[in-house]
């Protein structure tokens, strides 16, 4: 069954995006992204040497015919700094897609929502698509949507944090009320809660540390490729009601004594 997740103009074959930091090395990276099946890749613009790019960077190790390239703007924390670091990516060429971050607390990294609704309108008038990293939160999800982000992606718990979606109503409203995929992004900690996070109805899951902090990296991006999968069929077959009571699995004709 052909299931793929079109974002704007890509139509991606996995529903998995990977992050590219915290890694030992980057020959585990570049198994692990092997392993996990992903066919786009997160890279943070201040990791790239962009005045440079005859040095080592991350991008020789991420074979660009392979994955599509998706520059993010981690560390910002105004609108004004995520716009530049924005356009700094796409004067590279490394794309004219941004995973938008504006963090506005540093203990939690939780999105300052303002001011990412600020830089998305900004960005999106400047012709990028624009993914933004954002709250679980309905109404702000849908004012992103309407200022014209490609996608959205609430957070499932802080970032690297491994809590697993700590919200799932709001997950679950948010792929009921908006227009566009929805990838949970953040909070991930093992398979069975990106599996969770499909069943829920998300479009994506995207994840970093669970992956590079892992003991075994490779083998946990396959658990997770598996999970997510599994997820979505999941969401797809449609699970049974919940019910307070017990009922028979088999057929109560001709059961003795009845």
């Amino acid at each position: 069954m052909s299931d793929t997740l079109v974002i704007g103009d890509k139509t991606l074959s996995s529903r998995l995006i990977l992050g590219s930091g915290k890694y030992s090395s980057y020959p585990v990276m570049v198994r692990a992204l092997e392993a996990s099946g992903t066919s786009m890749v997160t890279v943070a613009v201040r990791r790239v040497n962009v005045s440079d790019r005859s040095r080592e960077s991350l991008l020789d190790h991420i074979d660009p015919k392979r994955y599509a390239l998706l520059p993010n703007t981690a560390g910002c924390y105004t609108a004004a700094d995520a716009i530049r670091t924005a356009h700094l990516a796409r004067e590279a060429g490394l794309s004219n897609w941004i995973k938008l971050e504006v963090i506005g607390d540093e203990r939690t990294l939780y999105p300052d929502n303002e001011a990412l609704l600020e830089a998305t309108r900004a960005l999106v008038k400047d012709g990028f698509i624009v993914l933004p990293y954002v709250s679980d939160d309905v109404v702000v999800c849908r004012k992103l949507v309407d200022a014209g982000a490609a996608a959205v992606m609430p957070l499932g718990a802080p970032i690297g944090s491994g809590l697993g979606i700590q919200n799932t109503n709001n997950i679950r409203i948010i792929r009921e009320q908006v227009q566009v995929p929805v990838i949970v992004d953040a909070g991930v900690g093992t398979a069975s809660d990106a599996a969770l996070a499909m069943e829920l109805g998300a479009d994506g899951v995207l994840m970093n540390t669970a992956i590079a902090g892992a003991s075994e990296p490779v083998a946990m991006a396959e658990a997770m490729k598996l999970a997510v999968h599994a997820g979505r069929l999941a969401y797809l077959a449609g699970r049974i009601p919940r019910k307070m009571y017990a009922s028979a699995s088999s057929p109560l004709d001709g059961v003795i004594g009845r």
